[in-house]
Parts: structure tokens; sequence; C-alpha cells
């Protein structure tokens, strides 16, 4: 587990996003954990995102789902989701 994102201030698991995802054999179930993996990264929760999702940053099978979000990211703008998309795919390997 990468400790890049770690926020160990990040509050009681109350205050942390709520991960709503599929179940893990539904179709939909990769691109919710890379989003809900980003998403827990943007607000200092990996490890939070990491068990909901039973992944771990950086995970290899969500590159595609990664690299989707990253294009979406550079067309809206939204630097803050590119540089966590970017950084995971150098976790992953897939950059």
């Amino acid at each position: 587990m990468s400790r890049a994102f770690v926020n160990e201030d990040a509050g009681p698991p109350e205050q942390r996003p709520d991960y709503d995802l599929p179940p893990r054999d539904a179709v939909e179930f990769p691109a919710a954990a890379a989003k809900a993996l980003l998403a827990g990264a943007r607000a200092g929760d990996t490890v939070g995102a990491e068990d909901a999702t039973g992944l771990p940053w950086g995970s290899p099978e969500l590159v595609p789902e990664v690299r989707l979000i990253l294009a979406q990211a550079q067309t809206d703008r939204d630097d803050r989701l590119e540089q966590l998309a970017e950084r995971f795919l150098r976790a992953a390997g897939g950059s």
C-alpha cells in the first residue's frame, strides 16, 4: 500500500467519503472502483478507498478506467484529478 496519499488527519470514518460500489462481479465495478480510489485520494482517504474496493492504489487492472478518467479530467481542466490519475498510472506502471 502506498502511503503517498494517506492523510492521518482525515478524521474519523464517519467523516470520510461513502464509497457506494456495485457488486465486485458487476460490469460497472472497475469504473466505480477507479473513481472511488481517485476520490479517496482526493479526500485524503486512500486507505478507506482501498478497503472499500478491495484493491490497492495503482492496481493494474484499473489502468483502462483511470486513463478514461484522466482524459475527462484533462477535458474538464480538473488539475487535481488529472494529477491523481497520473500518479495512479505511474504506480500501476501504466503511464
